[in-house]
């Protein structure tokens, strides 16, 4: 995974040093070639042990295999579009149209990034073994879950998305060993999801989750971590742009899914035939 996609993902929730140096790595990477821990602490203004401790953060045993990680994604940067300028209230259609393409564009590209194949291969298997499945998500991570609640009902499986937090509670009090949960939140910190995994696991029940990448509240929880880009607060339209990035994961989930059983397969060609004849009756 990017050393400098993870540092975006997680820029919003560091301390104050640890924002200093997300700063100076992502607008000067090239510059951490030739520095050494003491010479970066010395050039941001805080203390050695401060970089240690960040570096330790984004999952790196020490400074040495960050600085390569770094080395590795500059190595590794390709021409990809960006997000250049931001839609304002004056911006002409066109213009709307070609920011949110790029931005698209790049979101996608970053959460290819963050997903890791191990987990996906795990979630797909807890989902394929489970009794029952609840996906629990509000706001727009609802509308995200009930389009996943579809797509695994067309497979066979038993599969629930309730938008509403107190009938999530309620369903997951009867869970046990055996039976899922798939919990969405953009930001991992949703109160309501939280307490969903929580009693999920207090059933024995296992937990997906699909949140910003770090360490959150509604991750903690999960047996498969799963991520996705989490909007900045400066660039939020309805959760355009998280949404996007949700479906990418969930989509990807259906299609391995899809492979992984073929009564699935036999499932969803009955469904989508059934939709035809009655399309064209």
């Amino acid at each position: 995974m990017s050393a400098l996609i993870k540092i975006k993902a997680i820029q919003n929730s560091l301390s104050a040093s640890e924002a200093k140096i997300a700063s100076f790595v992502l607008k000067s990477s090239n510059a951490i070639r030739d520095l050494s821990s003491q010479e970066l602490s010395s050039v941001i203004g805080i203390s050695q042990s401060s970089v240690i401790k960040f570096t330790q953060k984004l999952g790196y045993k020490g400074y040495p295999a960050f600085k390569l990680a770094i080395i590795d994604a500059l190595n590794s940067e390709t021409n990809d579009p960006k997000l250049h300028g931001e839609i304002t209230l004056k911006s002409s259609l066109p213009q709307i149209s070609d920011i949110l393409l790029n931005s698209k564009i790049s979101l996608l590209t970053e959460t290819k990034i963050l997903l890791e194949q191990e987990s996906l291969e795990q979630a797909v298997k807890l989902i394929t073994s489970a009794n029952r499945i609840l996906i629990s998500g509000l706001g727009g991570s609802a509308l995200v879950g009930k389009d996943f609640s579809y797509k695994l009902q067309k497979l066979g499986f038993s599969a629930y998305a309730e938008p509403d937090g107190h009938a999530q509670l309620a369903f997951v009090s009867t869970f046990k060993k055996g039976d899922l949960v798939f919990a969405i939140s953009e930001s991992g910190q949703t109160r309501e999801v939280k307490s969903v995994t929580e009693e999920a696991k207090k059933n024995n029940a296992s937990v997906i989750s699909l949140t910003k990448y770090g360490a959150t509240p509604v991750s903690e929880n999960a047996d498969v971590k799963l991520y996705s880009i989490a909007e900045q607060e400066s660039l939020r339209l309805s959760s355009i742009l998280a949404r996007t990035s949700q479906e990418f994961v969930i989509d990807i989930l259906f299609i391995a899914l899809t492979q992984a059983s073929s009564q699935g397969r036999k499932l969803l060609e009955k469904s989508n035939t059934a939709v035809k004849t009655f399309r064209e009756s």
